[in-house]
């Protein structure tokens, strides 16, 4: 591989990382109440570019498996496993935020209004699973493999 491609997929890796979790942040925070000047609609509008920051980040990402699998897979990495997992977890988390009608409620949460209990507890859950994907994944150059 060029070496070029390593550096250059760390870049990309980062930048996706923090569009993802910069904008998906703001509005678990947003949902949690904070900001309750701001009403959430607009906010959603933003969730395009988190997804393409999750594509991102994903693209890059199978790039560090493809050019060192023995650091992931070869045996198993306690690291790559949990951030896996918390990745799993972060995205059954949008899925039932989406399907269960979460979004449509959190739609008509105006300037000054508290979101439902139910989306308070999605985005602490996201919060959480976000950064523990951050975590994890950082933890990956330190403890290779412990499977």
């Amino acid at each position: 591989m060029s070496s070029w491609v390593l550096p250059a997929c760390e870049s990309l890796h980062f930048i996706g990382m923090a569009m993802l979790v910069g904008i998906v942040g703001v509005f678990d925070l947003r949902l949690l109440g904070m900001a309750k000047r701001l009403p959430v609609a607009p906010l959603q509008r933003l969730m395009p570019w988190a997804l393409f920051g999750f594509v991102l980040t994903l693209g890059s990402g199978l790039v560090f498996i493809t050019a060192n699998p023995r650091q992931y897979l070869a045996p198993l990495s306690l690291s790559f496993v949990a951030k896996m997992f918390f990745i799993l977890l972060g995205c059954l988390n949008v899925f039932f935020f989406y399907a269960t009608g979460l979004k449509r409620m959190v739609d008509g949460v105006d300037a000054g209004q508290d979101a439902p209990v139910a989306a308070k507890v999605s985005a602490g859950l996201s919060l959480l699973l976000w950064v523990g994907v951050m975590y994890w994944g950082r933890l990956l150059q330190f403890f290779g493999k412990s499977f």
